[in-house]
């Protein structure tokens, strides 16, 4: 049968009265308009660095790290002397508080007050001492440590003091080059569920990057026959644990060696590629396809690595700086002085650092000399837990010229998450200032001895309450990135995924801008930051919003500008028709306050009307206590932005009569007498919210929309609420519809309804507002169905219904989104899986358009029929139990020729292939948005199933952004497949995957660069190390290994 188009049309008109209803009673606004000129936001982009710089002086820099921590720690270390049989006892991190079966306090425990603390998320520290942490493959009373320890004490008085001085400042620490790690305030580390704390203080970033210039580096690794069994293991793990050591600002690559090469990636045969996450884990995963077998040819080996430095170098890619090869190897026959003599002599700008696998020492001699005359040094891993502490030696020796030259460079780093102070919301981003710590004793100059690095932490936060986001507009923000193009904020980073959002991504520190802002494909935005330079730059950009789910199609007018005194670029991104103009309005104080202070007003948490955090007694004000004391003039200390605070007053008048409207209405008891309207909000441009509940917050459907735990529902520090940014799009005086995209069928149980409130009706008007109510869907659902039922048939008689069998009637969205439905398990669901046929018919007729976004942060699901060697590798789990299985073979006689090690090797490879299981990794993927077009009012259809025709019928409600549907449903049209949004995970072709690889995109190398000093000691190179590791916790992570996880 036919639907006929002129009843439906009928119905929908019914449907307006629905949003008559939601309409309400605004006060007229007063007040002006005025555009704001691009140099304005230009203006704001240079306060927003100013601002930077003065974070920066604060964090960083020049007046606590360099000339407070860095000197104290550089003065006690002067006065300092060393005494191998020094016994002191101290605060260790993991073994404060601790008890022993008798009560007692264990070694290096002791009683440690700990005590909540709102300024780190009620984390419990002590605001008066450091506490030291030591990984676990060190021994805690080694003399080295000790004495470490005991002269750094001197940091203590330092932290406190600079606590007290600014206490905005977050964690203190030093990071010192034998390993230990002391950090203000204290609080207590525990381990993980094998009792194993892996973190070291010179793995991370932040100390790599402050110790060191940026290098080039070759690792070779020798895979002759020699190297089977544990030797091959070994090798692997020190491989891995050098890759731990190379930052954003390095490159490298790996070549394996026997009678011929073997570039461990055979895509990069003659190229360096930069050490970021990605290509670390790429390379990782192929160091298991290392075997061993024939014999070793260094020479070969060692030419090619000189080479390689030497060509890339031409190319001006790369860091430019500091020039290493890393020889992994079992022994050298030779000291081939012939071929540095002719690559690397006499200037020795490439360093050699060898490193002697396995106990056999008739070839160190070899390597040490290797060592000695090019500028390295030698060292000798004979198990596994000796590979982090003889890796970490390299870095002491490339630290050298920059030691002699006492050069205290300020260092940033990317954005990274900080579990610690998981506020509630999710861990926080932070961002470190560090800078190095030299030994100042005249006797040692020439050695270059590097004492450690200072730090402090900056949360990324901070940086957003600069930026005045209700200037910015409802869909402007301002991000930041490194000078290798990576973001430090921007509000489409998602560095979280999985339930509750606490898992880490594993490259969420290196996400380029180029993955968000994607639409600018010739990089001329991101070029443009990383090179430093000011300008503008607009482009049309698809804005993915609800979780994915919608799509945004706007113009953005982007502006940008370095930060001076930091690696970083900031730009302010500006839609179209939003953001270029505001209105101002003037009302006195008192009035202004009266109405702020109304029980139903409250202002955006993460947006800075005053600086509370400035100073510890406005630390417990709320925004509008602060204002209230700010104009009241009692304060003078405090800080606080006029112009905002002018702005809120002035909303807080224009939307009181909002009160007494919705008073009225619950008085009103023939009004809402089936409290189907739950709740009424309003929301304003400068963060300042209205609610009112028609129902007791218990009875409430939707107990999180407008709350904490919304966080697209509510104002935040870098975007207005989800709503309020629909409504802006609508057409001026219409309402958006829409179900919550929740976690949890509960939340399809409400319907939102919200309409942007404009100065005047026109698009360049500025939106003064947005207003909207909660209703129940039931509620909804019971309106569409009364409205559906009427008909234009004198007698009452309708010819059709909604009610007849042979038809099916939905009520969807602009986005196509299915909000009433007759069978209830559609609702919430994209209109394309249940009527895939009739979606494919309004795409065609042009009544909607299908949009291609791209996520390029995505995570995809794969299967693992086997264990990741590259991974196990780093499990100390996996790490210790092939050490204890090597420490039982080695009792056996026959070890060699039997190579039982081997055979335990494959057992436990065995076992884990037969575990195989999903993982979620990195990837690609593209996915659908559709959106309707409104210029089409009314449409109809008919598709041909086989020979059988089905109609359709699609018409607009008046006043919305809704859609009715009625569809024929006599036809069996299942040969048309569902239209679905899922992700496609893009598969790229293996010779484009090559290409990615390859690729380099533009950087900025950082402005200080060290590679040597002619006064350095190059005879330092090498020996028995200094440093043991505790057998006690050795032997325990080795039975710990022993049982299952």
């Amino acid at each position: 049968m036919q639907v006929e188009g002129g009843k439906v049309r009928a119905w929908s008109a019914c449907l307006f009265l629905l949003s008559s209803t939601l309409t309400f009673s605004i006060t007229e606004v007063g007040g002006s308009h005025q555009s704001i000129p691009p140099s304005v936001v230009k203006l704001w982009a240079s306060a927003f660095g100013g601002e930077m710089k003065s974070i920066s002086a604060k964090y960083s820099g020049s007046q606590l790290l360099q000339k407070r921590l860095v000197v104290a720690a550089e003065e006690a270390h002067l006065q300092h002397e060393e005494d191998p049989d020094l016994q002191y006892e101290y605060f260790n991190a993991v073994l404060i508080n601790e008890v022993d079966e008798e009560g007692n306090h264990v070694e290096l425990g002791g009683e440690f007050i700990l005590q909540p603390n709102d300024h780190f998320n009620n984390l419990s520290v002590n605001l008066s001492l450091s506490v030291v942490q030591v990984p676990t493959n060190m021994y805690n009373k080694d003399s080295a440590i000790v004495n470490g320890v005991y002269w750094s004490e001197a940091l203590n008085k330092v932290f406190v003091d600079n606590f007290e001085r600014d206490p905005s400042l977050i964690w203190q620490y030093f990071g010192s080059a034998k390993g230990f790690f002391r950090q203000y305030p204290g609080i207590k580390w525990k381990p993980d569920e094998h009792g194993v704390i892996a973190f070291d203080c010179r793995n991370r970033k932040w100390y790599i990057q402050a110790a060191t210039s940026p290098k080039n580096v070759v690792i070779l690794v020798d895979v002759s026959g020699s190297m089977k069994g544990l030797r091959l293991t070994i090798a692997r793990q020190t491989v891995s644990s050098i890759l731990d050591t190379l930052g954003d600002d390095d490159f490298f690559n790996i070549i394996a060696y026997n009678e011929e090469l073997h570039y461990v990636e055979p895509c990069l045969n003659g190229t360096l590629v930069q050490a970021d996450v990605a290509n670390k884990d790429h390379f990782r995963e192929h160091l298991d396809k290392l075997f061993a077998q024939g014999i070793g040819m260094l020479d070969i080996a060692l030419s090619e690595a000189f080479n390689l430095l030497s060509e890339f170098n031409e190319t001006g890619r790369g860091s430019e700086c500091s020039q290493a090869i890393m020889l992994v190897t079992d022994g050298a026959v030779d000291t081939y002085d012939a071929i540095f003599a002719k690559y690397n002599w006499p200037e020795r700008k490439v360093r050699i650092f060898p490193y002697l696998i396995g106990r056999e020492s008739a070839f160190a001699d070899n390597l040490k000399w290797m060592a000695c005359a090019n500028k390295g040094y030698f060292t000798q891993i004979s198990t596994l837990a000796d590979v982090q502490e003889n890796v970490m030696e390299y870095l002491h020796v490339l630290s050298r010229p920059k030691v002699i030259d006492r050069e205290h460079d300020t260092v940033w780093t990317e954005a990274y998450i900080d579990s610690t102070l998981d506020d509630g919301q999710g861990p926080v981003l932070m961002t470190t200032v560090a800078m190095p710590v030299f030994s100042t004793k005249n006797e040692t100059r020439n050695h270059g001895i590097l004492l450690g690095v200072v730090g402090t932490d900056v949360p990324v936060s901070e940086l957003l309450k600069t930026i005045p986001k209700y200037k910015l507009g409802i869909h402007g923000y301002a991000f930041a990135i490194t000078n290798n193009g990576y973001i430090l904020t921007h509000p489409d980073l998602r560095p979280l995924y999985g339930a509750g959002k606490k898992r880490r991504k594993p490259n969420y520190s290196s996400v380029d801008l180029s993955e968000v802002e994607w639409e600018d494909k010739d990089d001329t935005l991101r070029n443009s930051m990383v090179n430093r330079k000011k300008g503008t730059f607009s482009m049309e950009v698809k804005r993915s919003i609800d979780k994915g789910r919608r799509v945004l199609v706007l113009h953005n007018d982007y502006y940008y500008t370095d930060i001076q005194g930091t690696p970083f670029s900031l730009g302010v991104a500006l839609s179209r028709g939003h953001g270029k103009f505001f209105f101002t309005g003037n009302v006195t104080v008192e009035e202004g306050l009266h109405d702020l202070e109304h029980p139903d007003v409250a202002l955006a948490d993460e947006w800075t009307y005053c600086d509370t955090d400035e100073h510890p007694e406005h630390r417990y004000l709320t925004q509008i206590d602060a204002i209230k004391l700010y104009l009241g003039g009692h304060e003078p200390q405090l800080q606080c932005d006029k112009e905002l605070i002018q702005e809120v007053l002035f909303d807080a008048v224009v939307t009181a009569p909002l009160e007494a409207y919705w008073t009225s209405l619950v008085l009103n008891k023939s009004e809402n007498s089936d409290k189907g309207v739950e709740i009424a909000y309003l929301g304003t441009r400068t963060g300042l919210s209205r609610i009112n509940l028609f129902v007791v917050p218990d009875k409430l459907t939707s107990q999180d929309f407008l709350t904490a735990e919304d966080k697209e529902g509510v104002f935040n520090a870098d975007h207005f609420p989800l709503w309020y940014k629909r409504a802006a799009e609508q057409v001026p005086g219409t309402f958006v519809y829409s179900l919550p995209f929740n976690t949890g069928s509960e939340n399809k149980s409400v319907v939102l309804a919200s309409t942007a409130i404009q100065l005047l009706d026109e698009r360049k008007s500025p939106i003064a507002a947005a207003v909207g109510i909660q209703m129940k869907l039931d509620f909804f659902q019971r309106k569409f169905w009364t409205a559906s039922r009427q008909c234009a048939a004198l007698d009452g008689k309708c010819s059709i219904s909604c009610d007849d069998e042979n038809i099916n009637c939905y009520l969807i969205d602009n986005n196509g989104f299915v909000l009433v439905a007759e069978d209830y398990t559609l609702t919430g669901n994209f209109f394309g899986e249940a009527e895939g046929a009739v979606m494919s018919k309004l795409l065609q007729m042009g009544s909607f358009k299908r949009v291609t976004l791209y996520d390029y942060q995505a995570l995809c699901w794969v299967y693992s029929e086997s264990s990741d060697s590259g991974h196990t590798l780093l499990d100390p789990y996996f790490a210790f139990l092939s050490a204890v299985k090597w420490l039982l073979t080695e009792l056996v006689i026959f070890l060699v020729e039997f190579n039982l090690y081997s055979w335990w090797q494959s057992d436990l490879t065995a076992k884990a292939q037969r575990m195989g299981r999903t993982m979620q990794v990195p990837c690609d993927t593209e996915y659908p948005a559709f959106v309707s077009e409104r210029t089409i009012k009314e449409n109809t259809g008919n598709v041909d199933c086989d020979g059988c025709i089905k109609s359709f019928v699609i018409q607009q409600i008046p006043s919305s952004n809704l859609f009715m549907v009625v569809v024929d449903n006599k036809c069996d049209c299942s040969m048309f497949e569902p239209i679905t949004m899922d992700p496609v995970e893009i598969m790229y072709i293996e010779s484009l995957k090559c290409e990615r690889l390859k690729m380099q995109k533009d950087r900025r190398r950082p402005d200080t660069c060290h590679p040597f000093h002619p006064e350095e000691n190059s005879m330092e190179c090498g020996g028995a190390h200094t440093l043991t590791s505790s057998f006690s916790a050795t032997l325990l992570c080795l039975l710990l290994a022993l049982f299952p996880r």
